[in-house]
């Protein structure tokens, strides 16, 4: 005999035709303006349906265990720097945050960091676009802990209290323009499909910036996933330099693994980098600057990222003492952006984009 399937708040939502987040609000008596027929659907649905809050998850909106929960797609990286730096920022607000890692995004996996976060009842959840579905992340934020995300685009506005996002898009028009204004007339991205998202923030940011330039330029855009070897894409580049006539090729890529894997082939078979190439990464890995040439890159502002991470999850956790830690200028940037906070990046200029001619 099979187990009868637990009733859950998206079934609520969809027995009283009315949002997840409606649910939620009802369920937890939140003081959020509501009609009292709205509440008498849910809690309609609720008795009809037999669902049972689960005690330990409802106990969220009565007492505060000063644990955060956060997920991020691997702790290489960049996602590894920056789960350190959330770690440390935590702290100084008076919060612990234990960190978990998607392992390649094995279902199996996610669902037992999802048991563990509901076990440890954490006050509040930070995820990464790519780290856990939508669909897990959904049932906690069914039973009140609220979500901040990091690096996420195009994920419902229902689901968290708000993003913090690196503004890729601006960062990769700032690159596109460097690389122009060192004589590239042609410029080439290589992306990581398989990244979503991510990547596509990247590809919209070299658009942009070709599109912005004072006078036509080539662009083309490779997918180093779909490549069995870097001596593949550069294979790839190659052809449009054939084609591109004098001056240097621009190539960006999607992070500085890829970029200086493509630097290093183009090395071997004896370009010269600046030079052939002028070539540009993204997350200024600490190879960057050792690597021959040094190579230049987008930094990321981890420590600015976290703070505002910090800041959204204290506001909807309403920790006003930690609030008032905040400088004005955070505070007002929070209200001015909204839902969406944009993080600026850093152009970091190194001899792999010297001006060659």
């Amino acid at each position: 005999m099979s187990k009868k399937r637990q009733v859950t708040i998206v079934d609520l939502a969809e027995a009283a035709g009315v949002s997840i987040a409606t649910v939620s609000n009802v369920l937890n008596r939140r003081k959020v303006p509501m009609s009292s027929e709205t509440i008498r659907k849910v809690e309609q649905a609720a008795e009809e349906l037999g669902y049972r809050r689960n005690v330990m998850a409802a106990s969220l909106s009565r007492k505060k265990s000063y644990e955060l929960g956060m997920l991020v797609p691997s702790f290489a990286g960049y996602h590894g720097r920056f789960a350190e730096e959330m770690q440390r920022t935590a702290h100084a607000y008076g919060y612990h945050l234990s960190v978990f890692s998607a392992a390649g995004f094995d279902p199996e996996i996610e669902k037992r960091h999802l048991d563990v976060l509901l076990q440890r009842r954490v006050d509040g959840l930070i995820c990464h676009g790519l780290a856990m579905s939508q669909e897990a992340t959904r049932q906690l934020v069914g039973v009140g802990t609220p979500l901040v995300l990091f690096n996420a685009w195009g994920w419902p506005t229902d689901i968290a209290v708000g993003a913090v996002n690196l503004d890729f898009v601006v960062g990769c028009d700032e690159v596109v323009r460097h690389l122009y204004e060192r004589g590239c007339r042609t410029i080439c991205y290589l992306g990581k499909s398989s990244l979503y998202a991510t990547d596509r923030q990247r590809r919209i940011g070299v658009r942009n910036g070709v599109q912005e330039l004072p006078e036509p330029v080539a662009s083309e855009s490779f997918d180093a996933d779909s490549f069995a070897s870097i001596e593949a894409v550069l294979e790839q580049v190659e052809a449009v330099k054939a084609r591109s006539g004098p001056g240097p090729v621009g190539v960006i890529g999607f992070d500085d693994i890829v970029t200086l894997s493509f630097m290093s082939a183009a090395l071997r078979q004896g370009y010269r980098v600046p030079g052939d190439f002028l070539i540009a990464g993204i997350n200024n890995d600490p190879v960057t600057s050792i690597c021959y040439p040094d190579m230049t890159s987008l930094a990321l502002p981890t420590a600015m990222q976290a703070e505002f991470v910090m800041l959204l999850m204290l506001q909807a956790l309403d920790d006003t003492a930690a609030l008032s830690r905040f400088p004005e200028d955070y505070l007002s940037k929070a209200a001015r952006e909204g839902h969406e906070i944009q993080i600026p990046l850093r152009l970091v200029q190194r001899r792999s984009t010297e001006r060659a001619y």
